[in-house]
């Protein structure tokens, strides 16, 4: 049987085998090969969806204390959540070389702050969804003149305190959440594995999730605003400064 050390080091390398996917991702959207980059996009998405779950049950915490696996997850995630994805619309000429660096510099600042996520689990500020957000775009073949101004606007929402829901760790809605969020993944790699034939109806109906995770942190708002002076309330963080 696997010592719990030997398990704690695998975790910790399935987090890091991100960084590796991010790299063949970043070769094959320079040789044109945008199919394979986003099926290497989604695979990292679908690592980063669950090795916070196999940490948590393998104690990673506590049985390697010297070595920190939220930084590791950190440098992943920046690579594989914004630098990749943003490469590939430059590339894909949907995004202009100069209109990167606000999504490059926003995110660095957003995962570089203490509190970027609440301790009631909630992202703090746009939580860097650039994948996700490029996907879509890349599905619509979005023109620049779409695609640059909601790159601008997303990369100012990271520094606007808005509260958006952590899926895999939320307190309300949680399995209702996982369990929209399944179909809609299987639907994104359907269609990777399908480009570029981008069948727009299928594009339409990836976007349900998207749109279900805007009405929920519009709900959950609500709800915390609603219920701030009553027993129970999770939003139990204190007041946040208006600029993290």
């Amino acid at each position: 049987m696997l010592g719990r050390k030997t398990l704690a080091w695998l975790v910790h390398l399935y987090t890091a085998s991100g960084a590796v996917l991010s790299a063949w991702a970043i070769l094959a959207i320079f040789a044109g090969d945008f199919r394979l980059a986003w099926l290497l996009i989604f695979a990292t998405i679908f690592i980063d969806s669950t090795d916070g779950v196999l940490a948590r049950r393998t104690a990673v915490k506590e049985v390697l204390p010297d070595f920190d696996g939220r930084r590791l997850d950190d440098i992943v995630d920046y690579l594989s959540w914004v630098f990749v994805p943003i490469v590939l619309l430059i590339e894909a000429q949907m995004l202009p070389a100069w209109a990167a660096v606000a999504p490059l510099l926003a995110s660095g600042y957003g995962f570089a702050q203490a509190d970027a996520k609440t301790p009631d689990n909630y992202f703090l500020g746009f939580p860097s969804y650039w994948s996700l957000v490029a996907f879509i775009l890349f599905e619509f073949a979005a023109p620049q003149w779409v695609v640059t101004p909601l790159i601008l606007l997303l990369s100012v929402m990271v520094f606007v305190p808005v509260r958006y829901p952590y899926p895999t760790r939320m307190r309300s809605l949680r399995a209702l959440t996982i369990g929209l969020g399944v179909p809609w993944a299987i639907i994104g790699i359907v269609l990777a594995l399908l480009l570029p034939a981008r069948p727009l109806w299928l594009a339409l109906l990836f976007c349900y999730y998207p749109a279900y995770y805007a009405l929920l942190t519009l709900y959950l708002a609500w709800g915390r605003r609603r219920g701030a002076q009553s027993p129970g309330d999770d939003d139990s963080s204190p007041p946040r400064r208006l600029v993290r």
